[in-house]
C-alpha cells in the first residue's frame, strides 16, 4: 500500500512508529551495558507503540483494509495462484463446438 492511499493519521501513526523504532534500534545497548535511556522511557516507547497499532488496527477496520499485510521475498512461492483467462478464446471455441 503506497502512502498516497492512506490517510493522513495514518501517514502520522507510520511516521511516529518509524521513528520510536529507530530510537529503540539505535540505542539498543551490548549485553552487560547500561541501556542509554531510563526504564520509564523504554516503557513509554513500548506502550506509544501499543497505542500506535491498536489505532492502526482500528483505521484499518474502518477503510476495510487487512492486517495481515507482511512482508516477502520476491522470489516466495505465493499460496494463491493467479490463472488469466482468455474470455476470447473460450467464446471461440464455445462457437466452433456448437457449429
Amino acid at each position: 500500500m503506497t502512502d498516497n492511499e492512506l490517510t493522513k493519521e495514518e501517514r502520522i501513526l507510520r511516521m511516529m512508529k518509524k521513528v520510536l523504532t529507530d530510537v529503540a534500534r539505535d540505542t539498543h545497548a551490548k549485553p552487560g551495558f547500561r541501556h542509554p535511556l531510563s526504564e520509564q522511557t523504554i516503557l513509554g516507547i513500548r506502550d506509544c507503540l501499543s497505542l500506535i497499532s491498536a489505532r492502526e488496527r482500528e483505521l484499518a477496520e474502518e477503510h476495510g483494509r487487512p492486517m495481515d499485510m507482511r512482508p516477502r521475498f520476491i522470489d516466495e512461492p505465493r499460496k494463491e495462484v493467479a490463472v488469466p483467462i482468455d474470455l476470447a478464446a473460450m467464446r471461440a471455441r464455445k462457437d466452433a463446438e456448437t457449429d
